[in-house]
């Protein structure tokens, strides 16, 4: 049997008819820039995290990368990341002439608190909290260190659509959050699709402006802008998903739920959910410290799988001009070494999760390694 590690094909099958009438709709409209589909989408995905204002954008990349541009973060300042993050959030400051200082993970795989404040120097501009694989991070601790040192806040909400931290939605904490919609998303569209969401008036109608040339009125120009906004045809089939968002998220729970519950391989190590979370499971990841003969066994056996993230930013190319080295932050470099991401996607059937589950539960290490 063959179990792939994401498929897209089964979500659009089954909202087919809403799928096509959309695009459709939108097709026959005449207007595909800036129109009414994208208007409706943006009340309603605010409407949905529970702000007043959501920007459709391009892409989460522009989001984050036009979030901090509305904050007015650039050159000198210092912005705090997690070290274990995707690419995408770093980019975000180091496009804006920023520097991300970067911190280590909790035990949840999201940014430490306890680690904030040893950051902090009087260049710390703002934190980027990432809710990485559908897990908030402790958005409460870090608000209240970053009120304390009179901080901006900025969520990065790429995988976590919906995650709640005692009933209050994720991207309704910071000053000014962001949502990626790229396809393999828990909302994801059918190409690539972003939004900023706040409750700041000032901020909103800045990223208005800034997505569309720095104007709001045809060829009137107020301040320097790019060109990134959210077409309507994604609009329109991100408002149709967007109607199913709860059925989608428990059809991924389950499935992750099954995971918890059924794999028993001692050398594996599941993920935790931490007390009043609601995790939303973007991804399933485990930790195994024969990582890559997991993987090749897995794949042996025709269960498909990924490394999120197998080099961390601090060590990429990428960042070689901030001079970090191996070793300058353990728990993010043994994370990269250890971590898994096993099939979850809308669509996966009970057949192949039960062909994961007894897949990886036959499969041994050469000693036995296994963590404390």
């Amino acid at each position: 049997m063959r179990v792939p590690f994401n498929v897209l094909r089964p979500q659009y099958l089954k909202y087919k008819k809403e799928y096509d009438q959309a695009v459709l709709e939108a097709l026959d409209s005449g207007w595909y820039i800036l129109g009414d589909k994208t208007s409706s989408f943006e009340k309603e995905f605010a409407g949905y995290v529970g702000v007043k204002y959501c920007v459709g954008l391009n892409s989460g990349l522009d989001a984050l990368i036009l979030a901090f541009k509305a904050l007015n973060i650039s050159k000198g300042d210092e912005v705090i990341v997690p070290a274990n993050t995707y690419i995408a959030s770093v980019l975000g400051v180091t496009e804006n002439g920023a520097t991300p200082v970067f911190i280590e993970p909790d035990e949840y795989y999201n940014m430490n608190p306890l680690e904030i404040e040893k950051a902090i120097t009087e260049r710390t501009k703002a934190i980027l909290p990432v809710h990485l694989y559908g897990q908030p991070a402790k958005m409460e601790e870090i608000m209240t260190i970053a009120e304390k040192h009179k901080l901006y806040v900025v969520e990065d909400c790429a995988q976590a659509h919906g995650a709640t931290i005692n009933g209050r939605n994720i991207g309704t904490f910071g000053d000014i959050n962001c949502f990626s919609f790229f396809p393999t998303k828990n909302l994801g569209a059918f190409g690539d699709a972003g939004a900023i969401v706040t409750d700041n008036e000032e901020l909103a109608r800045k990223v208005q402006l800034l997505r569309n040339y720095g104007s709001v009125r045809k060829y009137y120009h107020e301040i320097e802008g790019v060109n990134s906004r959210l077409d309507e045809i994604q609009a329109a089939l991100l408002s149709v998903k967007l109607k199913h968002i709860k059925e989608l998220e428990e059809e991924r729970k389950r499935a992750a739920e099954k995971y918890l519950k059924e794999i028993t391989n001692p050398v594996i190590k599941l993920p935790k959910v931490k007390d009043g979370f609601t995790h939303v499971w973007h991804l399933f990841v485990v930790q195994c410290l024969e990582r890559d003969a997991l993987q090749k066994y897995l794949a042996d056996e025709g269960v498909g799988t990924q490394i999120h993230y197998p080099v961390p930013p601090h060590l990429s190319g990428a960042y070689e001009r901030l001079a970090y080295k191996q070793g300058d932050f353990p728990i993010t470099e043994a994370y990269a070494q250890t971590i898994l991401s096993l099939p979850l996607y809308n669509g996966i059937t009970e057949e192949e999760t039960d062909y994961v589950v007894d897949t990886i539960n036959r499969f041994r290490t050469t000693d036995g390694a296994r963590f404390g």
